[in-house]
Order: structure tokens, then C-alpha cells, then sequence
């Protein structure tokens, strides 16, 4: 079972705090873009068992729906797919981009995940996002009068946002009564304009335990509402959880398509890891993505970091004699770690300080 990701990368403009491979472009060749990734398709063994499709970004809403349409039909020619197979297309909440939700629903796609990011418009503004506050309000209602499973981003513990502020945005949220949010807190990621104005103090962010407040907070208040985490960032109804990401975090098998996008898979009985070229322009010429085998730490501390962001963890089996045992035993004894027979499960004071986990489970181990 394999899930299959398409990274569109291009955007209308770029936002401060993004460290995503995204880029803006005058115009774009769709017709060449389209021919690219149907060919990167044809590299890929036909017997594969495609179990989830997730056009991101960038913002893959840009794109034509019948380039889409194109790349869904192709998947379907040329792969094994599952019956259930879930096909999830990233959006901006732009009026522009929101009107064309019928022709993607008609291209195929039938989960869609929008950057909402907030309702505040004075946040907005502050992250640098082209839409509105109503504009994410209007494509959130007409995104759900065409697809089943719909879902929206927002980010929070954004400077001077109070508790306060942030229950009530959540609550609002809650009242489109979506079975999916991705909720994430501000992060300040390196080489990003944000970067820079934070080292010069034109913001704060809050604290390591204000940061802590607003997200234990996020974790009752959505458990309350019948959505709790499955993930360190993301929360849904039972059942309703993101097939395709769930795939990442599990350490299944993946296809990346897109410049810069990577893949994880099984080949000859090695696990390798597959990345092509970032820069657009390059990847149109690029023949084939570099392929590096992954040694088996490696595995190790990618199975770590990807699982131990889930809530029910990862299976012990065939990791638990590769970590560290003693940090095994303090984890469980300081209350980090679940003492389970089968699983390594985090708390949740253990997914606060997710990072520092993985690294003491791996720490004096060659």
C-alpha cells in the first residue's frame, strides 16, 4: 500500500512564515508542468497499490482543475488503487481559487484541506496571507457544499493572542461543523522573513510554557468537541483522520512527484529515500530524482520522529531493541512515555517535548 504525493510549487506570492518549496512565477506553464509529472508517473512500477492521492503546495488550487482531472485519470490507468481511495487537493480560500471547488470535485478529488490560518483579520494581515477573513469563511461554506470530507488550517499563538482569543476563534471553527482542523502553533522557521524580524524584536511569540497552555488548551477543547488529536497538529472525528498523512507518520511507503518532493519505498528490499530538484525550472529537465539507500539508524530515528507525533504511538516491533532502554525506562517512570506491551506511546507532556524524545531514545547508541 502506497500513498502518492503531487507537489504543485507555485503561489500567488510568499508567505513570511513559510519554509515551504514554493515560488512565485509570472506565468506558468501548465501544459509543460502537466506533461512532466504524467511522465514522472510512468517511472514508477504500474503494480503499486495507490491507497491515497495529495496534491499540496505551494498551492495546488492554482492549477487547472483539468490538469488534475488528468493526473487523478492517469493514477487510476496506470496504478492498482484502492476502492476507498482518498484524493485530497490543498486551497487557498481566495474567491478566485474557492469558485472552482465543483471542478475539482468533478476532476476527482474528494477531500479538500484549506489554508484558512485564521479569522482575525489583523492576524491575517500580520501572516501575510492574500485572502480575508470572510473570504475564508465563504470558501470554508461552499468548499462543504460539494465535498464529504473537508478540512481547514489555522494557526495560533500568534503575538499578543490571548487564551481567550484563541478558545473563541477555535470554538467559531468548530461551528462549520467539518470533521477535520489542522491546528498549528507559530513557528519561527530558519531562513524565513519571520526569522529575521523576530531577531530584530519586531514580534514575540509566547513562551515555552504560554506555548504549552495554548495547546493543552487546543487538545480539551477539541476532545470536548468531539474532534480529539490523532496527531500533535491535527484533530478529527473517528475515522475522519487524513489517510495520506497518516502514511507519513506511520513510516509506510510514499511517492513524491514535484520538484523538490521526496518518497520513501521499499525497492530490492531496501528502504530508499527519493528527492528531485527543487527549483521548478530544474526539475522540468531532471531525467530522474537522486536516489539514497537509508541505513538502518536512520530508519530508526525517522520511525521515532514521524510515530511519536501520533497519539496511539508506533508498534515496538522490530524498533524497540534498536532504542535506548534505560531512556525507555525513565521516559515511562517521568511520565513522557505510556508503559505499553506493544506500542511506544506517547503522553501528552511526552508530545510537548516530542524532539528531546526522540534523541534521548537514540542517545549513545551507534
Amino acid at each position: 500500500m502506497v500513498a502518492l504525493y503531487v507537489h504543485f510549487p507555485f503561489c500567488l506570492s510568499k508567505c513570511p512564515y513559510c519554509d515551504f518549496n514554493s515560488h512565485v512565477r509570472p506565468q506558468i506553464d501548465d501544459e509543460s508542468w502537466l506533461e512532466k509529472i504524467l511522465k514522472d508517473i510512468d517511472t514508477y512500477d504500474g503494480n503499486l497499490s495507490i491507497t491515497s492521492v495529495f496534491f499540496g503546495g505551494g498551492t495546488p488550487s492554482l492549477m487547472p482543475p483539468a490538469s488534475a482531472a488528468s493526473i487523478v485519470n492517469k493514477i487510476y490507468k496506470y496504478f492498482k488503487t484502492s476502492s476507498n481511495i482518498e484524493i485530497t487537493l490543498e486551497a487557498n480560500p481566495n474567491s478566485s481559487e474557492a469558485s472552482r471547488f465543483s471542478d475539482f470535485k468533478n476532476a476527482g478529488i474528494n477531500r479538500i484541506s484549506i489554508g484558512a490560518q485564521s479569522f482575525n483579520q489583523n492576524h491575517l494581515d500580520f501572516l501575510g496571507r492574500k485572502h480575508s477573513a470572510d473570504e475564508a469563511k465563504k470558501a470554508i461554506k461552499n468548499a462543504l457544499l460539494y465535498f464529504d470530507r473537508v478540512s481547514f488550517d489555522l494557526i495560533y499563538a500568534l503575538p499578543n493572542q490571548t487564551l481567550k482569543e484563541w478558545e473563541n476563534e477555535l470554538n467559531y471553527a468548530l461551528s462549520f461543523g467539518t470533521s477535520h482542523l489542522s491546528l498549528y502553533q507559530l513557528t519561527i522557521e530558519p531562513g524565513t522573513p519571520f526569522e529575521m524580524r523576530y531577531r530584530r524584536k519586531e514580534f514575540e511569540t509566547p513562551v515555552d510554557n504560554e506555548s504549552a497552555c495554548f495547546y493543552e488548551q487546543t487538545v480539551n477543547q477539541m476532545s470536548q468537541a468531539g474532534l480529539p488529536p490523532y496527531e500533535v497538529s491535527n484533530f478529527s472525528q473517528y475515522g475522519e483522520e487524513c489517510l495520506h498523512n497518516l502514511a507519513y507518520w506511520r513510516y509506510e511507503d510514499y511517492i513524491g512527484i514535484g520538484p523538490g518532493a521526496h518518497g520513501r519505498l521499499i525497492k530490492n528490499g531496501q528502504k530508499i529515500h527519493t528527492m528531485s530538484s527543487k527549483v521548478p525550472e530544474h526539475w522540468l529537465k531532471e531525467e530522474n530524482p537522486v536516489i539514497n539507500i537509508i541505513n538502518k539508524r536512520d530508519q530508526i530515528f525517522e520511525r521515532l520522529m514521524m510515530g511519536l507525533r501520533l497519539y496511539s504511538g508506533i508498534p515496538k516491533e522490530n524498533i524497540f531493541d534498536h532504542i535506548n532502554q534505560e531512556a525507555y525506562k525513565n521516559l515511562v517512570e517521568e511520565g513522557f512515555l505510556i508503559n505499553n506491551s506493544t506500542q511506544l506511546i506517547p503522553t501528552l507532556k511526552g508530545i510537548l517535548c516530542h524532539n528531546s524524545i526522540v534523541n534521548y531514545l537514540l542517545h549513545d547508541l551507534p
